[in-house]
């Protein structure tokens, strides 16, 4: 894979410098998600071996309630869909969840 910007698609001229700003600014903050995403899973990881080292389960249902209603307040209180934040945050978390329950087995 490339790690070359996309920049235009096939309806729009290339010379439309603002539609081209607008996504480098997108393809930057794709990039920083990444990154992001990738620390996050770093330091999950060493969550999920100490977990199965001392024993706890994979899963903290408490702790992800508590996380999806932080977080759902923080994505209403941003602008941006509650809805929508809660399924990205679950759908990280069930990630997690599987990655601590593979170590646990290991």
């Amino acid at each position: 894979m490339s790690n070359e910007p996309l920049t235009s698609d096939e309806n729009t001229p290339d010379g439309d410098a603002m539609l081209n700003g607008y996504r480098k600014s997108i393809d930057n903050i794709d990039a920083a998600l990444i990154h992001i995403l990738a620390e996050r899973f770093r330091i999950t990881q060493a969550v999920g071996e100490y977990k199965a080292k001392a024993t706890l389960p994979p899963a903290d249902p408490n702790r992800e309630k508590v996380q999806i209603e932080r977080l759902r307040k923080l994505a209403s209180e941003s602008d941006l869909d509650p809805e929508f934040s809660e399924k990205f945050i679950r759908f990280i978390i069930d990630e997690v969840i599987r990655h601590h329950e593979r170590a646990r087995q290991q």
